[in-house]
């Protein structure tokens, strides 16, 4: 369903951020020109209808850069100059987000954070990441430069017990470079853990971990590739790039062999506590997804393959001439994608799927069904 109307930002008119380059583009075009620049890059195969957004309200998960001052910060983005501006009403992000925003901003006073300055390379907090669950709770990131800040930070916690939180985490990134986070990771209130029930399953996302910035797409995401997994009913199952486990989990059934593979050791962590809860019958594993074993008895019959915008590389070739008989490819680029299908001349593809995870925007996500031939 499209959501009825199209999106009024003032940021846009104002010309404050023009982040949302087709904003001015009615969005029952964005989806046709989307869908026809995307059959272009790929072989010729059936398509399903492409599965719309809401144009706005769908993003789960806030990243503001902060810049300003104690008294005056800003959240939002950084101009050219490293000069900040200030979007804690976009339209884009989930309600509960924007309803944080005047909390997040009077901590930062409070609690008299410095804004990092680009520029001089002076203070001591870079970025606030906020991210919503289905169910309506927070996790919080605090990126700060150093652990300086910690104890005021602390000291003023209670600020937070307006909003639903589950989670409050300080991240440690001492470089001045174009990074988002550091290697150190302090949790200072709540579980650690917020849940995302997507589907009936909730899916555990610890700091660290990755999920689809946008919460109903993405649920449409795992139904459809879980159909076209039952359809082909496979007796092993493997999920490359696995991240939280959501592929794995929502495909797996009595019967049927799953696993995971994943570089990120808390993402399994999680993806193997929701198993437990589910009863699931899935093993996840911490290893490269390009360097796991495909041939012999226990290779399975299918694999979905979930890779970051670089895609998988050298793990086409290898796919290719493996014991595999399908593969379900969901990419958030399409340019990697049609490089890794053209990599793997041994497969067919059955049909795809385009998911608009990013409305306003030329990035989408498509699932891809390749069979062997």
């Amino acid at each position: 369903m499209i959501a009825a109307g199209e999106l009024q930002c003032a940021y846009f008119d104002a010309w404050r951020c023009r982040s949302c380059t087709l904003l001015e583009t009615p969005y029952v075009r964005q989806l046709a020109e989307q869908q026809s620049r995307i059959e272009a890059l790929l072989p010729e195969m059936p398509w399903d209808a492409p599965h719309a957004s809401a144009v706005g309200g769908f993003r789960n998960k806030a990243k503001m850069a902060v810049a300003g001052s104690v008294e005056a910060p800003t959240l939002g983005i950084l101009a050219v100059d490293g000069t900040g501006i200030d979007l804690q009403a976009c339209p884009l992000h989930e309600q509960p987000i924007v309803d944080a925003m005047p909390v997040l901003e009077q901590l930062i006073r409070d609690a008299r954070l410095t804004p990092y300055d680009v520029p001089s390379r002076r203070g001591e907090l870079k970025h606030l990441i906020l991210t919503s669950s289905p169910d309506g709770e927070l996790a919080l990131r605090i990126v700060l430069r150093s652990s300086e800040a910690l104890p005021r930070i602390r000291k003023h916690l209670g600020l937070l017990g307006a909003l639903p939180i589950a989670s409050v985490s300080a991240n440690l990134q001492p470089e001045h470079k174009a990074v988002l986070e550091g290697d150190e990771e302090l949790l200072l209130a709540g579980t650690g853990v917020l849940e995302m029930r997507i589907n009936g399953i909730g899916l555990r996302l610890r700091p660290r971990s990755f999920f689809q910035t946008n919460t109903a797409v993405a649920a449409a995401l795992y139904r459809q590739a879980t159909a076209w997994i039952d359809e082909a009913a496979p007796a092993s199952l493997l999920d490359l790039y696995c991240g939280v486990g959501g592929f794995a989990l929502h495909a797996a059934r009595p019967g049927r062999r799953v696993a995971g593979v994943e570089l990120t050791a808390e993402a399994i962590e999680a993806a193997r506590e929701t198993a437990a809860a589910m009863g699931a019958d899935a093993s996840f594993t911490v290893g490269d997804a390009g360097s796991v074993d495909l041939e012999g008895a226990r290779a399975p019959e299918l694999v979905v393959v979930n890779p970051p915008r670089r895609g998988i590389g050298a793990l086409a070739a290898r796919l290719d001439t493996s014991a595999v008989s399908r593969v379900v490819y969901s990419s958030c680029n399409p340019v990697t994608l049609a490089r890794d299908v053209a990599a793997m001349p041994g497969f067919r593809p059955v049909r795809g799927q385009v998911f608009d995870m990013f409305p306003h925007t030329e990035h989408a996500e498509v699932l891809v069904e390749l069979e062997r031939r």
